[in-house]
């Protein structure tokens, strides 16, 4: 039997293929993505004030699937042009809020920390997202290091947002922290950077870890994977709850390398007291703690309600 097909819309980082792709996987379906660029004076307007219409993309593309899986601002209108067009012959969903009236979509996925409702909202705890356990596990022999009997850790870096500037200060504190807490005569310490990573930070890192630990000063999915296989203990910048959520995967202790934000982070907060409440993440302070909690595997939790939702519909 034919998988059912889905084309991903998303503006091309890494969180949001990352959200689309796990939810397709999930429901099990054939899939392709469409990275969505917006003609440059539509980039400037918010989703509610901009024509619904394929022409203000930059590339035309066909659309020949059943389920349209969206997630990102830029994805909002081809997604709801390509729901009036096609109307019941899609199911189209969308991940976080779309800053737009819900009745746009069949379905939203988002985020309890961001505190939307309404009849078509599924909520989670964190992001969901395309990594398994059973993929990290795979990936466990692709770093080559010796642990000396030595504990792994495992530092993953963010990036500068509209929240959290990066400035030489904030890096210093965490990196003099990680220094002081995490000596290399007990523990080994493996750096992953991620897109968002400015190559300015990696070259500190490598200046200020590699003597005695693990650097990697490219990206690399695969490095990520093993990371997360190999680490006793992992650290994640305060930036990305897309990274907190993907290591809860792995049920192992998750530190939450803070910084002092530049506005108002109130979502940022409701999901670090979220995932503190589930004993999933503690804030690195000045002391070393061991914990475990239930891997969390929400995309496979939701994937059973969507799917219901999708047979109502005649989709499936």
């Amino acid at each position: 039997m034919l998988k059912l097909k889905a084309l991903l819309l998303t503006q091309g980082m890494h969180g949001m293929v990352s959200q689309v792709e796990g939810l397709a996987k999930a429901l099990n379906l054939d899939f392709k993505h469409h990275t969505v660029k917006l003609k440059p004076f539509w980039n400037f307007l918010p989703p509610k004030l901009t024509p619904i219409s394929e022409n203000l993309l930059t590339d035309k593309f066909i659309c020949d699937t059943k389920v349209i899986i969206s997630c990102g601002r830029k994805s909002v209108v081809p997604s709801i042009a390509l729901k009036k067009k096609f109307k019941k012959d899609i199911f189209n969903i969308h991940i976080q809020d779309p800053k737009v009236s819900l009745r746009h979509f069949d379905s939203i996925i988002c985020p309890e920390h961001d505190e939307l409702r309404g009849a078509n909202v599924i909520t989670t705890k964190g992001a969901i997202h395309y990594l398994t356990k059973s993929e990290i596990n795979r990936n466990v022999e692709y770093i080559k290091i010796e642990k000396e009997n030595k504990k792994i850790i495992s530092l993953i870096l963010g990036g500068p947002n509209k929240y959290y500037d990066y400035s030489e200060e904030q890096v210093n504190i965490i990196f003099n922290k990680i220094k002081i807490l995490f000596t290399p005569d007990k523990y080994k310490l493996i750096v992953i950077p991620s897109y968002r990573t400015p190559e300015a930070i990696i070259k500190k890192a490598f200046n200020t870890f590699s003597h005695n630990h693990l650097v990697f000063k490219t990206i690399d999915k695969n490095a990520y994977l093993s990371a997360l296989s190999l680490a006793d203990f992992i650290i994640v910048t305060c930036d990305s709850t897309s990274m907190i959520s993907e290591s809860a995967a792995t049920g192992k202790p998750i530190y939450v390398a803070n910084m002092a934000p530049v506005k108002n982070n109130k979502k940022f907060k409701n999901f670090y007291t979220q995932f503190k409440k589930l004993g999933i993440i503690k804030d690195l302070e000045d002391k070393i703690d061991i914990w475990s909690y239930n891997e969390l595997d929400e995309v496979n939790r939701i994937a059973p309600i969507i799917k219901e939702k999708m047979k109502i519909n005649g989709i499936i």
